[in-house]
């Protein structure tokens, strides 16, 4: 491990390179803002009074400050720290409000914008000023007055805003920016007119923006003609601006902004439909390509974001009617376009153009062909041909650019040139990096985002083109992830194990990695032919020899663990090109040539094998033997592409790159599954694979946000068999408020499960007398009509399944809410449901109902089951099997199955062994079935004369009783001809009970033949494991014939989408568990797993489970989780277009007065009676007075937050607090397994773990806790008392993201006791409700002494009075020294007790009390940690806020 003063180095000049941001100093201290803000909006006296804002105050004291230093990020923070946007300038805004004000309510919500904070909410309450304040920013874009610094703001606040069309209020002001109206400014009116005469709708709507605009008054039509008008002016104004030869820094940031703002105009359909045909009139592309903006060498971002904007301007899509075309389509409508050129060509240069007129489409889409067949007119010529193709041949006289010939030449190139489409892009893009891709500059730029600049990359959004975009994007940004989070790690390894050179061409490695070993030149073992029509080998096999004698025991396990698929980066290092490098001047060197690194090549393993060549199946097992080698030899399959392009540099005269190799690289498996995840998104981005067509729209983000779901499909399904979902009549009345509920037409009156509720039909509403308008306001909501729904409820006897205990079925005994039986009720029927699950809601037993109900109503059906972790599967799929599912209909694909606390195994190999388990233990009772009706033979042998005994014996007998029983037989006669007495001999007696009637009779019969046919039944499904013989045969018969409810993870399902696709594996349902932690790529693969059958696919339902008010998907980099918004999932996205969701509002985990810590998040969130009702919810905690309180940690030992690595946050003072609080419920009898620490960063938790070994590992009265870890990995999770360090001292940092402080709030059922900075967090105005309840409490630990665990105290009797043994604790080391007292007479008093001599130095170094002096201190990030563990999901800050 580095030492301590590497590690301070490190973090200092990490620290340097980052913007520096605002303390609680700036914000609570004496800094002139934060006194402004004291004086005029955060005054101590408030009352509720008008914000008057004071233009002087505004000018000399806000905005001369700002502009005096470029408007520095810093100083914008501290006025947004200071609430200065919601109290002070929007409350004070109004029409005469001063253009600085309006400036700096831009500044203020771009920095929100940029932190992720909560921004348009701010405006809802005063829609029209907000109104006003838009207009008044679209007219200062356009002036060219302003500096362009300041339009820059402008334009980012107008992209923000066109990023959040889901806000009514945004939509509103956005959308006639866009509208047809735009076309007004098109070239020509003959190109207009072309344009119109496409489709009757646009026609329409043309002629409606006339009529709205002709019937308006003149200020509305000045406002429509500004609107229509802003964008046009805009674009020429960039256009101008991209050839100004007096350029400076702020014009080409003004410029990437434009080009970011245009591409995201037409990445939406709304947005896309009518700007795509102006920009392309006004040749946006070829200007920018001609420009010398973008020939200037440096301006390589703006270059690349050109290439994202015609990616996007040529997206093969109907731009009408958003139909995505196929690649015969797309090539069909160019091939129109060549048609058109040559028509033209024909008909007016016949004498210059004949040759293009008559030469075949492949040969003029080529832009070096057609260019050499246009250079034959003259400039007049040019133009009139462009004028001909109803091509723009100028700009007005503001733009100062004049299209000439090479102008008009690039137009016609760039228009008629034959372009690849995106799913050719795909096919050819390289899903395993090289250092070429790692180190691209476009990838490098990410490193250092801020969001000061733009990045040329692809954003998901409310709203997609096609799926086939939305896969293109999320295929572009997972890569781009993967490969950042690759170079990270490559490069982490490099350093640790330090190259050095000594001799040129010699590289040794003076460091360790446990990720990493030296290893000489790979050999290529084997290059396979290409197949035909192809110029890349087929195969590409290597062997590389490894050597682990070197290796501790636990880093060899590691190695040992590498299986065949696994990814691995052979890596050249030549440590002397590194020195001569950095050796050679002052240029500024990539991290790649300081580190010495000269080529990265990625190889699958294919076979691992001893020293000797042998193949190994299970290297662990192998090498765990006695007397192995410890050297090991690899198979590998390298990437053909790659390889072919390393020969052809080779054949070249460069070096031969696997020469150089000398090092091997793995990364931890959780991390390393990129290669088969980038490939099933790329099979799926070039696949017809449609999407359900049920739920297409709701997909792409278009049509009625409600027509998915259940009431509106076609396939309504009126009669459900709701089985044991309620428990009582009264149950079923309580939970459907609202709704009629009519007996059966068989009975009259209230009666007992298992209820059939059949859905009521009403007739259709009369229809009104007065015809409705076909108009509707844009901002009009549809009108609801209320609708009363009729229950017919009916039910039914449950057949007798069996005599045997074990025969009963397992019934469900939660008594759900209104809400969540809304949920299950919507679930269980076909279409989308979204159940959003505050904390403790019970969204989990929803889900397994759901699939409980959905396996007993449809048992042809199969249900594919998802979870974002094993964990969440593991506690869904443990519920499940408590129910009355048959485990023979369960399957569990990818590892974490092992985890289950149930005893069957339901992975897919044990799945496998289980059934031959089942065949087993099913063969004996055929045998002891044979031997009680006296059958000679060898029945039992297997499956197959198992069935042969059943329809030669059983069968018959069978039906023989039958006959007796539908005869007139009396119960005696029956019980007399049963044949199966002998064989129910051990049931439970007696069988038949005396004086049983004769239905009750045949009621046990038909129990007793349905527990002898199951044994039938089951060994017909074990007959195929009998005849087949290899087992991925067996396992995937298991998968496609058997398995009814099959379950996986997000990430193993995009892992192996094509290989399950591939087998024929069907499904109808999907339920996905923790949906709004899964990416949204991860959630669409789940719903396209399956090939389609008939052009369509046959999923029935999506139930998506989840909590959009918690933590989002885990990205690494700050770039694509803010910029790209990789960090978007799918349910989330359903949340912001307005699909209904149904919200469970009612928690049963946590004491009332603790929930109420987060319940302000959720609108109507309330407590389940037994958390109010039950003792352990009444009792106080033990040896507290508090059930939560927040303790006001100060600085210990001078420091607060430390950070000896970059990201890796420390806080001796509140780790210190939280293992005193831990070691003082422990002696006070408190479980460690009830006891939870959470931390908000990975040093903490290091920290916290360095401190509870040094003072609890060492005696069993302590131990340890059930578990120290973060915030984001314990979601989902719950514990009786959670011990929660913010560790922040400086700034809030990533709590700020509300989402996170939701999760850290509500994983404790009876105790929290929060340990933090009270200044820093009280001061935050997102956690306001939060800390406003937590500090009506005092803000030192308070005690109650003298009791033991459990209290006998009820909490509730205590509020506001003083208690027995109350004791404040003034600080960690009063509470150490207390902790260290009560530990000493506890060690006492159970030496007398056992009768041991007391000792004096037993334990000494554990009781310690905390002192000034302790020799515990800050810890560095151990190996481990650096090699994987520590990623932003652990609490690491990118980026802090």
């Amino acid at each position: 491990m580095p030492t301590a003063k590497r590690l301070k180095r490190d973090a200092k000049s990490k620290s340097r390179n980052a913007e520096p941001r605002p303390t609680i100093a700036d914000l609570e201290g004496e800094s002139e803002f934060a006194q402004l803000a004291r004086q005029h909006w955060l005054k101590t006296t408030r009352r509720a009074t008008k914000v008057k804002v004071k233009n002087e105050v505004l000018k000399r004291d806000i905005w001369d400050v700002l502009e005096k230093d470029g408007f520095p990020y810093k100083l914008l923070l501290v006025l947004e720290g200071l609430q200065t946007l919601e109290s002070y300038l929007w409350p004070g805004y109004s029409e005469d409000s001063s253009n600085f004000h309006v400036l700096l309510i831009v500044l203020l919500t771009n920095v929100k914008a940029r932190e992720r904070l909560e921004t348009w909410s701010i405006f809802e309450d005063r829609p029209a000023q907000f109104s006003s304040l838009f207009t008044r920013i679209l007219s200062m874009s356009l002036d060219q007055t302003l500096s362009l610094a300041i339009r820059t703001h402008l334009l980012s606040f107008i992209i923000h805003a066109f990023q959040s069309l889901d806000w009514a209020s945004v939509r509103k002001e956005c959308a006639p920016l866009v509208s047809i109206g735009t076309w007004y400014n098109l070239s020509t009116e003959s190109k207009r007119e072309s344009k119109l005469g496409q489709t009757p709708q646009l026609r329409k709507a043309w002629k409606a923006a006339g009529k709205r605009y002709e019937s308006a008054d003149d200020e509305t039509k000045a406002r429509l003609r500004f609107e229509r008008a802003w964008l046009y002016a805009l674009t020429l104004d960039f256009l101008r601006l991209i050839y100004d030869e007096g350029r400076k820094e702020d014009h080409v940031l003004y410029c990437e902004r434009f080009v970011e703002f245009v591409s995201d105009l037409l990445s939406q359909l709304p947005t896309r439909r009518y700007v795509n045909t102006l920009l392309q009139d006004l040749h946006i592309l070829p200007a920018l390509r001609l420009s010398l903006m973008f020939n200037d060498e440096d301006n390589g971002l703006l270059r690349d974001q050109c290439s994202l904007l015609s990616h996007y301007a040529h997206f093969t899509i109907d731009d009408q009617t958003g139909v995505q075309y196929a690649r015969t389509e797309a090539y069909d409508r160019h091939c129109a376009e060549l048609a058109k050129l040559q028509r033209v060509a024909i008909r007016h240069f016949k004498d210059k153009l004949t040759v293009l007129a008559l030469s075949n489409y492949g040969s003029i889409d080529k832009r070096s062909e057609l260019e050499n067949l246009l250079e034959a007119l003259t400039d007049e010529e040019i133009k009139r041909l462009a004028t001909l193709l109803e091509l723009r041949t100028e700009y007005p006289d503001s733009v100062k650019v004049s299209i000439d010939r090479p102008f008009l030449m690039e137009v016609l190139l760039s228009t008629y040139e034959k372009r690849n489409t995106f799913q050719e892009v795909a096919r050819d893009m390289s899903i395993v990096p090289t250092e070429d891709s790692l180190f691209d500059q476009g990838l490098l730029r990410t490193d250092n985002y801020d969001g000061s600049k733009p990045l040329a990359l692809p954003k998901l959004k409310l709203q997609y083109l096609s799926v086939g975009d939305f896969l293109w994007r999320a295929l572009v940004l997972y890569r781009c992830e993967s490969f950042y989070g690759i170079r990270r790690d490559i490069g982490d390894t490099l350093r640790r194990l330090r190259p050095e050179s000594k001799r040129p061409g010699e590289t040794t490695f003076a460091g360790f990695s446990r990720m990493a070993l030296p290893i000489s030149r790979p050999s290529i073992l084997e290059v396979v032919p290409a197949l035909v029509g192809d110029d890349k080998p087929s195969a590409v096999n290597a062997e590389i020899s490894l050597d682990v004698r070197r290796l501790a025991d636990n880093i060899r396990k590691e190695w040992d663990s590498l299986r065949p698929d696994d990814v691995v980066f052979l890596v050249a290092v030549d440590a002397s090109s590194s020195k001569a490098i950095s050796n050679g001047g002052t240029h500024t060197i990539s991290e790649a040539q300081r580190l010495g690194l000269v080529s990265v090549r990625t190889a699958e393993i294919a076979q691992i094998m001893d020293d000797k060549g042998k193949s190994i199946r299970d290297p662990t097992a192998y090498f765990n033997g006695q007397n192995r080698s410890p050297a090991r030899k690899i198979q590998l399959r390298l990437d053909p592409k790659t390889y072919k392009k390393d020969m052809d540099r080779t054949s070249r005269g460069k070096p031969d790159v696997y020469e150089r190799i000398n090092l091997i690289i793995r990364r931890s498996s959780r991390e390393n599954n990129f290669k088969p995840v980038l490939e099933s998104i790329r099979s799926l981005c070039l696949s017809e694979v449609p999407l359900t067509s049920w739920l297409h729209e709701n997909f792409l983000g278009y049509g009625d946000p409600a027509g998915a779901t259940y009431k509106h499909l076609p396939n309504r399904i009126g009669t459900l068999d709701f089985r044991d979902t309620f428990l009582d009549w009264q149950h079923l009345v309580e939970s459907l408020p609202g709704k009629t509920i009519e007996p059966g037409d068989d009975v009259t009156s209230s009666f007992g499960p298992p209820y059939v509720l059949e859905t009521v039909d009403k007739p259709p509403p009369e229809e009104q007398a007065i015809k409705p308008s076909k108009k509707r306001r844009r901002d009009a909501e549809p009108t609801l009509v209320a609708e009363i729904e009729t229950y017919k409820v009916s039910t039914y006897k449950p057949p007798n399944t069996g005599p045997y205990p074990v025969d009963a079925p397992k019934l469900n005994s939660v008594r759900f809410t209104p809400a969540q039986i809304d949920a299950i009720i919507s679930g269980t029927q076909p279409g989308l449901t979204v159940i959003v699950g505050p904390p403790g809601t019970g969204k989990t037993d929803v889900a397994t109902q759901i699939i409980n109900n959905i396996y007993h109503n449809f048992p042809e059906q199969r249900t594919l089951l998802i979870a974002h972790s094993n964990q969440a599967l593991n506690q869904l799929f443990a519920k499940i099997v408590a129910l009355d599912i048959d485990e023979r209909h369960l399957l569990r694909l990818g590892h974490g199955e092992e985890d289950l606390d149930t005893d069957g195994s339901f992975s897919k190999h044990g799945r496998v062994e289980s059934f031959l388990g089942i065949r087993d233990r099913y063969l004996q009772e055929v045998n002891r079935l044979a031997a009680s009706l006296g059958a000679p033979g060898a029945h039992g042998n297997s499956a197959e004369t198992a069935g042969y005994f059943n329809s030669v014996y059983i069968q018959p007998a069978w039906a023989k009783f039958t006959e007796v029983a539908k005869a007139d037989s009396s119960a005696a006669d029956i019980i007399q001809a049963f044949p199966f007495h002998s064989y129910f001999s051990d049931a439970p007696q007696p069988l038949f009970p005396p004086e049983s009637d004769r239905e009750t009779v045949l009621d046990i019969t038909n129990g007793c033949y349905h527990h002898v046919s199951k044994i039938f039944s089951e060994l017909e499904d074990v007959l195929p494991f009998e005849i087949l013989r290899r087992d991925r045969d067996k396992a995937n018969y298991l998968l496609t014939n058997e398995a009814r409810i099959i379950a996986m993870t997000s990430t193993h399902a995009a892992m192996r989408r094509t290989e399950i696709a591939s087998l024929g594996f069907h499904y109808d349902n999907v339920v996905m568990e923790e949906a709004a932690q899964i990416t949204e790529v991860e959630s669409f693969i789940p719903l396209a797993m399956q090939k389609p059958k008939d052009g369509q696919m046959a999923l029935q339902r999506v139930v998506l489970c989840g909590d959009h008010y918690q933590n989002s998907p885990v990205i690494q980099s700050l770039a694509f989780r803010h910029y790209a918004n990789l960090e978007q999932s799918l349910f989330s996205r359903f949340v912001r277009l307005g699909i209904p969701v149904i919200t469970l509002d009612q928690q049963g985990r946590a004491r009332p007065s603790i929930a109420a810590l987060y319940q302000w998040r959720y609108s109507n969130l309330g407590n389940l009676p037994h958390v109010e009702s039950r003792r352990e919810f009444q009792t106080a905690n033990a040896g507290f007075k508090y059930e939560y309180q927040f303790i006001n940690v100060p600085d210990y030992k001078g420091n607060g937050e430390a950070e000896p690595v970059p990201h890796f946050i420390q806080n001796l003072g509140e780790a210190e607090y939280a293992v005193a609080i831990y070691q003082y419920m422990r002696l006070l009898g408190y479980p460690a397994s009830k006891i939870t620490i959470l931390v908000t960063y990975a040093g903490q938790r290091a920290l916290i773990k360095d401190i509870l070994s040094h003072r609890c590992g060492n005696t069993a009265l302590f131990g340890f806790p059930k578990i120290v870890t973060t915030v984001d990995k314990y979601q989902g999770e719950q514990n009786d008392y959670i011990i929660l360090s913010l560790t922040r001292t400086s700034r809030v940092g990533y709590l700020r993201d509300i989402r996170r402080l939701t999760v850290a709030l509500s994983r404790a059922r009876l105790g929290l006791y929060i340990l933090g900075r009270r200044e820093v967090f009280e001061a935050c105005y997102e956690l306001r409700p939060a800390f406003e309840l937590l500090l009506q409490r005092p803000d030192k630990l308070t005690l109650a002494t003298g009791e033991m665990w459990p209290s006998e105290r009820i909490q509730a009797e205590e509020d506001g009075t003083t208690i027995p043994g109350e004791t404040i604790m003034e600080g960690v080391e009063h509470l150490g020294q207390f902790v260290y007292e009560m530990a000493a007479t506890k060690i006492k008093q159970l030496q007398a007790e056992l009768g041991l001599p007391e000792t004096d130095g037993s334990g000494k170094e554990t009781l310690e009390p905390i002192a000034e002096d302790d020799e515990v201190g800050y810890v560095g990030m151990s190996d481990e940690e650096a090699d994987g563990d520590i990623v932003p999901d652990a609490g690491i800050e990118v980026g802090d806020t």
